[in-house]
């Protein structure tokens, strides 16, 4: 039997190779793609109702889209990319453009049919009304 040393690093330095492997011929910048680029969302339930409020600053609402299918909300959309030339004296461009999509798996009690958004300086509301709740009945065995 041979003995094997232990290199606690080994798991992580593998990690990183990986990850180089994944990013190559992506650009050195260290800015993200704009496919990328994810808007942070708030989910909240209420007595009557589950909100969403999604973070879309400078997306137009017409270039977004609300989808409710099959048990699930489909929020996708697009921020267009401003033309920046190098005169302008532009440094670093960090903001991201492009198109977003976010998932989220609806809960039984959602009323689909009553889904309403709004657009609002930047913050995408989404109300998913509730269905009136169905008591549970206790049901006898018969024997």
């Amino acid at each position: 039997m041979s003995l094997v040393r232990y290199d606690p690093w080994s798991l992580l330095d593998q990690l990183r190779r990986e990850m180089d492997r994944a990013y190559e011929g992506r650009e050195e910048s260290g800015i993200s793609t704009a496919s990328d680029w994810v808007p942070a969302v708030d989910i909240k339930e209420e007595p009557d109702c589950f909100l969403i409020r999604a973070d879309v600053p400078g997306v137009d609402p017409k270039a977004i889209e609300v989808h409710a299918e099959n048990g699930m909300l489909t929020i996708k959309g697009e921020r267009e990319s401003e033309k920046k030339e190098e005169k302008e004296g532009y440094k670093r461009v960090e903001r991201v453009y492009g198109s977003f999509f976010r998932r989220f798996s609806l809960p039984d009690t959602a009323d689909t049919d009553k889904i309403t958004a709004k657009s609002n300086n930047g913050v995408l509301e989404v109300r998913v009304p509730k269905h009136e709740r169905v008591q549970p009945r206790k049901i006898t065995v018969e024997g």
